[in-house]
C-alpha cells in the first residue's frame, strides 16, 4: 500500500510548509527581513514498464509506460529577494540600503558577517555597531564632542562640532554584495555568512556594482505580505488535511482487505 508512504511524505511537506510560513509571520517587524519559501520536488519513480519498449504480445511500442511516483521532498528554503518599504525614523544611526548590498559586520568569532538592518548603535567608545554590538566594517568612531551625525548617499559619515564650522569626515561606509545572495547561510540575529553557494563577498562603495545607496533616517521593513502568507497558510492546513484524509482511505482498504475471508 503505497498510498499510506506518499501521503505520509505530503503531510511531512505541509508541515515544513506551515513552519516556513509561521517564521514569516513571525517575522513581519523585523527589520531588512527577507521572506522565505518552501520549494518541493517529486520523489523517484518505480517504472513497472518504460514508455518506449515493446509489447511482448504484439510487437507494438508503448506510448507512455507506467510510472508510479513515490511523494514529494523538500528541495529548498529560499529567500524571496525583495526590497521591503523604508520607514522614516529620523535616527542618526538608522540607515536603510536602497538597493540588494549588505553592511559587513565583524563577528565575535573574528568572521566577516552580512546583514541589511540598519538599526546602528554607538559603543561606549564610540565605535559604529550593530545591536548586538558587533562592529561595522570599515570601523568608524564617532567622537564624543560630536553634536550630531550626517550620512550622505554615498555613506561618508560626517560628524559637527560646536567649535567647527565645516562638518568633518570620519570615514566611508561600504557595501557588500554577492553573485547569489540566496545562497548565504542565515545564522540569526538578522545575519549571514558566505557560502560556496553565495560565491566570495563584492564590496565596494555605495553606488557600484548595482548594490544601491544608503537613506539616513530610514530603516528597512520586513518584506513580508501578511495577506500571502495567510492565504499560503490555509493552502497548506487543507493540503495536509487531503493527504491525512489520504492515509484514512488507505488505512480503511487495508482493512478491508484483512477482513476477507
Amino acid at each position: 500500500m503505497r498510498a499510506l508512504k506518499i501521503a505520509a511524505t505530503g503531510m511531512s511537506a505541509q508541515q515544513m510548509r506551515v513552519e516556513v510560513i509561521s517564521q514569516n509571520l513571525s517575522n513581519m517587524s523585523t527589520t531588512g527581513y527577507n521572506a522565505r519559501r518552501a520549494e518541493f520536488a517529486d520523489l523517484h519513480y518505480q517504472q513497472q514498464s518504460r514508455a518506449g519498449t515493446i509489447n511482448a504480445t504484439d510487437g507494438t511500442m508503448l506510448p507512455t509506460g507506467v510510472q508510479l511516483g513515490l511523494g514529494v521532498r523538500p528541495s529548498a528554503v529560499t529567500m524571496k529577494m525583495a526590497q521591503g518599504a523604508l520607514s522614516n525614523t529620523g535616527g542618526d544611526l538608522d540607515i536603510a540600503i536602497e538597493g540588494r548590498g549588505y553592511f559587513e559586520v565583524t563577528l565575535p568569532s573574528g568572521e566577516a558577517g552580512y546583514t541589511r538592518d540598519g538599526a546602528l548603535k554607538r559603543n561606549a567608545d564610540g565605535l559604529i555597531v550593530t545591536n548586538d554590538g558587533m562592529a561595522v566594517s570599515p570601523e568608524i568612531t564617532i567622537p564624543d564632542d560630536a553634536n550630531s551625525i550626517s550620512i550622505n548617499a554615498d555613506g561618508e559619515v560626517y560628524a559637527y562640532f560646536d567649535d567647527a564650522v565645516e562638518a568633518q569626515l570620519l570615514g566611508q561606509l561600504t557595501l557588500t554584495g554577492f553573485t547569489n545572495p540566496k545562497g548565504l547561510e542565515a545564522i540569526g540575529g538578522n545575519l549571514f555568512t558566505e557560502t560556496e553557494a553565495s560565491g566570495p563577498p563584492i564590496q565596494t562603495t555605495a553606488g557600484q556594482e548595482g548594490l544601491g545607496f544608503f537613506r539616513q533616517g530610514y530603516l528597512e521593513d520586513s518584506s513580508v505580505d501578511p495577506v500571502y502568507e495567510i492565504t499560503e497558510l490555509i493552502e497548506a492546513q487543507r493540503g495536509y488535511e487531503l493527504n491525512s484524509k489520504v492515509m484514512s482511505a488507505a488505512d480503511q482498504m487495508m482493512g478491508a482487505t484483512v477482513q476477507v475471508r
